[in-house]
């Protein structure tokens, strides 16, 4: 018997086809993030995974100034989905701001991970 694929694997894998993937639990009808095994107040163990059009807008904005380093955005994104998650925004966000999520593959061969860019017809 072979041990299903963890929350997070499944999650990453998405990534890496370039999917934003987030899990759907069916008993609160809500978007649950990040990838868990059961669902938030539900318990429920069948979470669906959906994959996001990977549009929100700007909930948040901070800029980070590291000792030595560039300094750069964490930025809070409400997913039209209906989920929040932390990332970056390439360029200058601002709140309320119209964004699209992309894979970011980091040349190390770390793990993808989303980051956004500013939708230009926003």
């Amino acid at each position: 018997m072979t041990q299903p694929e963890s929350p997070l694997a499944t999650y990453r894998h998405h990534l890496s086809a370039g999917h934003l993937a987030y899990q759907y639990d069916t008993r609160t009808d809500s978007a649950v993030f990040p990838p868990r095994v059961l669902g938030p107040g539900s318990g429920n163990p069948a979470l669906e995974w959906r994959l996001s059009a990977g549009l929100g807008t700007v909930h948040a904005v901070t800029v980070v100034h590291p000792r030595d380093q560039a300094p750069y955005n964490v930025v809070l994104i409400d997913l039209d989905e209906g989920f929040r998650l932390m990332s970056q925004v390439d360029g200058r966000p601002a709140i309320g701001m119209r964004v699209r999520m992309r894979a970011h593959t980091p040349p190390d061969g770390s793990p993808p991970y989303p980051v956004f860019d500013i939708e230009e017809s926003a």
